[in-house]
């Protein structure tokens, strides 16, 4: 049965599936990069976004981005995306011009 938030991962699945060791991405939750859902007993639960998230910051830091650099660069593609939601709402919602008149 899936997890009403889509965690259905336990961490030692998540590494696995990222190519990480399960340390690796308690450091990353430690660090702030990632927020694993959580069952009642403590478990972590890694989510597809999740996943996704994790794949990048392992591929940002095996390129040689310092964690610094790789928290600044999610946070810069928070915004973008936050700008780009705006920016559909306001072209979405503009009321149509009249057509000209001769």
């Amino acid at each position: 049965m899936a997890s009403p938030t889509g965690a259905v991962y336990v961490i030692s699945v998540a590494a696995t599936l990222v190519g990480s060791h399960p340390q690796t991405l308690r450091t990353y939750e430690r660090l702030g990069l990632v927020r694993p859902a959580r069952t009642g007993g403590g478990i972590r639960m890694y989510s597809e976004s999740d996943i996704v998230l994790l794949h990048k910051v392992s591929a940002m830091s095996a390129a040689g981005i310092s964690i610094p650099g790789i928290v600044r660069i999610l946070q810069l593609e928070a915004e973008v995306e936050q700008l780009r939601k705006k920016l559909f709402a306001a072209n979405h919602h503009r009321p149509k011009r009249p057509a000209p008149t001769s």
